[in-house]
């Protein structure tokens, strides 16, 4: 893949944009830049888990869907579903409907609220795998690190599914743990200023 892929205004982007028209606004005003939300930090680690074996694709164009069909991931709520919901979910042709990963999704909805409750929010929990810029790889070069498999590890330790090294690795991508922009990049510059601006949880 090349590197980069000139947008819809002739600035060079990262080359995964060219897979989808889609792709161009996420990666624009979302790829990259930090959240401390835990709405938004529990909704990506589940969507990160439905692409497992997926394209990212799939996944944002239903998006809306499984925001509807989840309770907008909000973790307290899901955390409440029993197995009439998996059924419900299951007959949900708008998601992908993989009993284990729509079963992954309640249980980790589950560990979200205990590690809340332990930790005083989740985003105060996962801001603390943040890598050190200074040794980071070069952008998009790896898609496992270190702090990635000790992400997954903990979060597995925890009792989380469906969370290994690779989709923790793109869950810190995209939340902006790590500025994976590459160097041409028109975007990475505004990733760098946003989590320069961002206060840690």
């Amino acid at each position: 893949m090349d590197k980069t892929v000139s947008g819809p205004d002739g600035q060079p982007r990262c080359g995964w944009c060219a897979a989808s028209a889609d792709f161009f606004a996420y990666h624009d005003s979302e790829w990259g830049f930090p959240v401390a939300d835990d709405r938004h930090l529990f909704e990506k680690l589940c969507l990160e888990s439905f692409q497992s074996g997926l394209s990212w694709r799939t996944i944002l164009a239903k998006r809306e869907n499984f925001r509807e069909a989840f309770d907008n991931f909000e973790f307290e709520r899901v955390a409440r579903f029993r197995q009439h919901d998996v059924d419900r979910l299951l007959g949900n042709a708008g998601i992908v409907r993989h009993r284990g990963k729509i079963e992954a999704v309640i249980n980790n909805a589950r560990r979200a609220r205990e590690l809340a409750d332990q930790e005083g929010s989740l985003a105060t929990w996962l801001w603390r795998f943040e890598p050190d810029p200074a040794t980071a790889p070069e952008p998009q070069s790896v898609s496992v690190s270190a702090e990635s498999k000790a992400l997954s590890r903990e979060l597995k330790a925890r009792g989380w599914k469906f969370v290994g090294p690779t989709t923790a690795y793109a869950f810190m991508q995209a939340m902006g743990l790590i500025n994976d922009h590459v160097a041409d990049c028109v975007t990475r510059a505004a990733a760098e200023r946003a989590r320069a601006r961002f206060r840690r949880p």
